[in-house]
């Protein structure tokens, strides 16, 4: 059973760190982009039902497989072993893997208990970006990069080797899903699997295609910073967030544990934790820290139970006055903490992402829309009386006659006009005739 973890924000540097990511990184499988390395053509079982989209839309089959020639290239020099080929020129994922992919993650979360960790993974491949820096993809964001070991061995990203080898049999199994977009697709529905809000998401991301497009460290938040208020907006407003998005963003932390081996903050365990689920250990911010609501905002208001981990970049949302105002009103609003969350989530895991096509991939349905109302025949007379079948359909004949349709409310009462015109000759013939 794979151990849940902290949403906690950067760890401090220790050098103890690099040493165990390079140790864990050795586990980590092989990944592949779509087609198997084995040949400079693609066998026909290796193809994705992305690439066969594309096939069945080019016009020259000869083109389609020269475009499709691999390239293998090794990720990194450190061992990770990831490896990339040359995806045919469509769309980055495909509708039907993504949908597929997402089932797999929720299995996965009911058997892992991973919620926090792929939070976590969505949080920090996206969490780079830089808005003053406009090329792709040296400006950061969510473009997968962080599947690669040089950025895995940044601080900020201690034990998130791990979140990448619980999801690498669900990449390899899914060759038309981008990592970019399984990061974040992981991390949307972590969330709402956790009882959260759900999230606006949208896909069609590309991935960085090697380590070099990694951007260096020193982007993410740390935990204790010197000025907490100052650096979280220095961090934030660099990726264009606002003040009300960094204090619903910090809520997520109502899910996970912080492990003092990784971030070097919090207890080795607490009465909270000691039994797991997952592997036991580490302190979390609530007590039900599996369950996605407004707790974290409570608790750190109350400050009542010292079992509960507040960090100062915590501390810091109920006591500078910007924040405050936020902070206070999810503690007690939990509606609205749950829409700015969803809006803030989708903006971040959005940014300095790439999109093929450039509009984005949508898996979710819409909202239905409401039926057609029923024709009421009686609804549009004046009389109290049930009026006959055929008198019904009478009075329908009439009222589409002059524009007018049960979907398509009529622009004038058409129908109440004639219906005067009547009773006004009437009354006029009634007075000739007397």
């Amino acid at each position: 059973m794979a151990e849940a973890f902290s949403l906690s924000l950067t760890p401090p540097q220790m050098a103890s760190l690099s040493g165990a990511a390079a140790v864990s990184s050795r586990l980590l499988p092989r990944a592949r982009f779509g087609f198997s390395t084995s040949s400079s053509t693609p066998s026909p079982s290796s193809l994705s039902l992305s690439s066969l989209k594309c096939l069945r839309s080019s016009p020259l089959l000869s083109h389609l497989l020269h475009r499709q020639k691999t390239t293998s290239v090794r990720a990194s020099s450190g061992g990770l072993g990831f490896s990339s080929v040359a995806a045919p020129n469509c769309s980055a994922s495909d509708p039907d893997q993504l949908k597929s992919a997402r089932e797999d993650i929720k299995e996965l979360l009911k058997s892992n208990f991973c919620h926090p960790i792929l939070v976590r993974l969505g949080w920090h491949d996206a969490g780079t970006y830089n808005k003053n820096i406009e090329e792709w993809p040296l400006r950061g964001g969510a473009n997968g990069s962080l599947r690669f070991e040089i950025e895995l061995k940044h601080g900020a990203n201690a034990g998130l080797v791990n979140a990448v080898k619980l999801l690498q049999p669900i990449k390899d199994k899914y060759s038309g899903v981008t990592y970019a977009d399984l990061f974040q697709l992981a991390s949307a529905t972590a969330v709402e699997e956790a009882g959260g809000p759900k999230i606006p998401m949208k896909y069609g991301r590309v991935d960085a295609s090697g380590p070099e497009q990694c951007p260096e460290e020193g982007r993410l938040p740390a935990a204790g910073p010197p000025s907490p208020a100052d650096h979280l907006r220095d961090v934030f407003y660099r990726m264009g967030l606002n003040d009300k998005e960094i204090v619903a963003l910090s809520g997520a932390h109502t899910l996970g544990r912080s492990r003092p081996e990784r971030s070097g903050w919090g207890k080795p365990e607490t009465k909270y934790t000691k039994d797991g689920p997952g592997a036991p250990g580490g302190q979390s911010w609530t007590v039900q820290w599996l369950k996605f609501d407004n707790s974290y905002f409570k608790d750190i208001k109350e400050k009542i139970d010292e079992e509960l981990l507040v960090l100062p970049t915590d501390a810091i949302l109920f006591e500078d006055p910007s924040f405050k105002v936020y902070a206070e009103k999810y503690a007690v609003d939990q509606e609205a903490f749950f829409k700015d969350y969803a809006e803030a989530h989708a903006k971040l895991s959005n940014l300095g992402a790439k999109f093929d096509p450039p509009e984005g991939i949508v898996i979710d349905d819409g909202p239905a829309e409401a039926a057609p109302e029923k024709f009421v025949a009686a609804k549009y007379s004046s009389g109290k009386r049930e009026l006959s079948e055929a008198m019904k359909q009478k009075i329908r004949a009439e009222y589409e006659a002059v524009g007018g349709s049960p979907d398509k409310p009529l622009q004038s009462n058409y129908f109440l006009n004639i219906m005067i015109v009547i009773a006004v000759l009437a009354l006029l013939t009634t007075l000739f005739g007397n």
